[in-house]
């Protein structure tokens, strides 16, 4: 009894620092991830690319394509709820060029969303040709903002979008930059 009593200290310790090791391998992921990511995308910054993945709690017990499946559905959540800004904005729009500029800015993040669903089925499958598709739709995801915005510049219009569309585009370039970087396993 004396030595299972002497024991017990240790093996909590030990298993204590077995969870301990886990989580902080995991929350490096996440800190080599933005670091990997900020490399080329300075104007991003490493602590929103952190703030980020900890707005989803998954992400600090997730793997590389655990990450990216993550950076893809809140870059999805984005998306959808642009959308939704969007018809609501058109609702109220009178001015029939503002008008057709949201309505071409929900094309292009209804698009977007259904982009942002394929990407999360070729992360899932975690096959080099999924993988591939999903860099794919994610680059032409990431153009929305883009195009959204540029339908008001060339009418000479204040855009109603910019937060969104700025947010969007640091969202969905995380999530390109992620996913670039998976491989299918061996």
């Amino acid at each position: 009894m004396k030595l299972v009593r002497s024991f017990s200290p240790l093996i909590v310790f030990s298993l204590l620092l077995l969870l301990t090791s886990s989580t902080t391998s995991r929350a490096s992921l996440v800190d080599d991830a933005c670091t990997s990511f900020v490399a080329s995308h300075a104007d991003i910054g490493y602590a929103y690319c952190v703030r980020f993945f900890q707005s989803d709690e998954g992400s600090a017990t997730a793997d590389r394509y655990g990450l990216a499946a993550i950076a893809v559905k809140i870059s999805a959540a984005t998306a959808r709820g642009t959308a939704k800004r969007i018809a609501d904005l058109q609702d109220l729009e009178r001015d029939k060029r503002r008008k057709d500029c949201l309505s071409a800015c929900g094309e292009v993040y209804d698009s977007a969303v259904d982009s942002l669903d394929e990407a999360a089925k070729g992360i899932a499958s975690r096959s080099a040709d999924g993988l591939r598709d999903a860099v794919t739709v994610l680059s032409a995801a990431l153009d929305t903002p883009d195009t959204c915005e540029d339908g008001f510049r060339e009418l000479g219009l204040a855009s109603p979008l910019v937060a969104e569309d700025e947010e969007f585009s640091k969202e969905s370039a995380i999530a390109l930059g992620v996913t670039s970087t998976l491989s299918p396993p061996s």
